[in-house]
């Protein structure tokens, strides 16, 4: 006998206990795959967004804090270096490029950042989009996620103030002295800097009252290396490309001395995971004991629902159905529902985590790609079995309930 016209009749019948069983062991499977693709994806996009950094210089402090700043460009009031470590960096043997980053001033809540052109770009790994690159001290270039139009004109404002145009908070920090004009938009790079305003080192030192690098009378179009190492200003920090890893370890030593610190930023991420690893064992171990007990309430319900069903499963055995008939048709039913909640709760998982990377993206600009792996499959696999194993005991119950005993009853 084929028990699945039986099934799906008693799940028609019963539809809306199978509902509620269906979504509730698919919610806490959700929150597991959703916290594992999460955590995968935040791994890798935090990584790709430091790629380009390969060593960093700044005052000694938090060494987190450096990396969160100068790649991340999390707001903070970083201290400055000697500037003239950046005309030695640039006569160093060891290396192939050195950039300054400056922060401090915003406009319409997206931070301006000085840097030269050079890194602007990546040393050539990110092109111009469109328009063109900065090549006058008062001329900026947007990240991909600027939507402003090439043309714009805007006074950089002084600390971080409402991203609204016409706000008055931000009016009254303005630098007047200095109007940017939107030259250019670099191409996307899934990192915070497609929300960067980038302009040239000197525009921000300049409008700060510093001096730009260069020396006295130097025109407005001379931006960048060589500099002069007598007329350089402070520096939160400076970005390093090493010829290669020798020099990268010296460099590194080098500079963890005479008042400056220098770090490899996934020397600082590979900590940074392993806090969001104990985070995210934790949560995961959280949602493994809610699968296990909402299965566990389900075999429960299941075994109660059995207890109702009892003559009608005798009436079956009297009309010809074997035992192990009965064993089968209560075995898919229970396990059917179990394989239906972890294929939905693998879906809802991933939407979550799609919606969470969509929204951390909106907030820090790091771009996550949420994807189902191994872990998930493992996941939904695990609670598939571990589904088929539980359904057991209420398949044996059937099984082995006398037709006799049952019909008294």
């Amino acid at each position: 006998m084929n028990p699945l016209p039986l099934l799906l009749a008693d799940l028609k019948r019963h539809w809306g206990g199978a509902l509620a069983i269906v979504l509730l062991i698919a919610v806490a499977v959700a929150l597991g795959v959703s916290v594992s693709a999460t955590a995968r994806a935040l791994r890798q996009g935090s990584a790709d967004a430091a790629r380009s950094f390969d060593l960093l210089i700044g005052a000694p402090g938090s060494q987190t804090q450096l990396v969160l700043t100068g790649v991340y460009l999390q707001p903070a009031a970083l201290p400055l270096i000697d500037g003239r470590l950046l005309a030695d960096l640039a006569a160093d043997p060891g290396v192939a490029a050195a950039a300054p980053i400056g922060f401090g001033d915003f406009h319409r809540g997206y931070p301006i950042v000085g840097t030269d052109a050079a890194f602007a770009q990546r040393w050539g790994a990110v092109p111009i989009a469109e328009g063109r690159m900065f090549a006058r001290r008062d001329e900026v270039v947007l990240g991909a996620g600027i939507d402003w139009p090439l043309g714009t004109r805007f006074h950089p404002s002084h600390g971080q103030h409402h991203a609204v145009e016409d706000d008055d908070d931000e009016a009254a920090h303005q630098h007047q002295e200095l109007t940017y004009t939107v030259v250019g938009r670099l191409a996307p790079q899934g990192t915070p800097w497609d929300r960067a305003i980038l302009a040239s080192i000197e525009s921000v030192w300049w409008v700060h009252g510093l001096p730009d690098g260069h020396p006295l009378g130097t025109p407005e179009t001379r931006l960048g290396p060589p500099w002069d190492r007598e007329s350089l200003a402070g520096i939160p920090t400076i970005v390093v490309k090493p010829k290669g890893i020798a020099d990268a370890y010296r460099l590194r030593d080098q500079y963890r001395r005479g008042g400056t610190m220098a770090l490899f930023p996934a020397e600082v991420l590979i900590g940074l995971y392993q806090t969001l690893g104990d985070a995210r064992a934790l949560i995961a171990a959280i949602a493994l004991g809610t699968q296990v007990l909402v299965v566990a309430a389900v075999l429960l319900a299941v075994l109660a629902t059995l207890a109702t069903r009892r003559k009608q499963l005798a009436v079956l055995r009297a009309l010809g159905a074997s035992r192990a008939f009965l064993f089968l048709l209560i075995w898919l039913e229970v396990e059917g529902l179990v394989l239906t909640s972890g294929l939905l709760g693998l879906g809802l998982g991933w939407a979550g985590a799609a919606a969470l990377a969509g929204t951390f993206a909106a907030r820090t600009g790091v771009v996550l790609l949420v994807e189902i792996g191994g872990p998930e499959v493992v996941l939904v696999a695990g609670l598939t079995l571990a589904g088929a194993a539980l359904s057991l005991l209420p398949a044996l119950g059937a099984y082995r309930t006398p037709v006799s005993t049952a019909l008294r009853g």
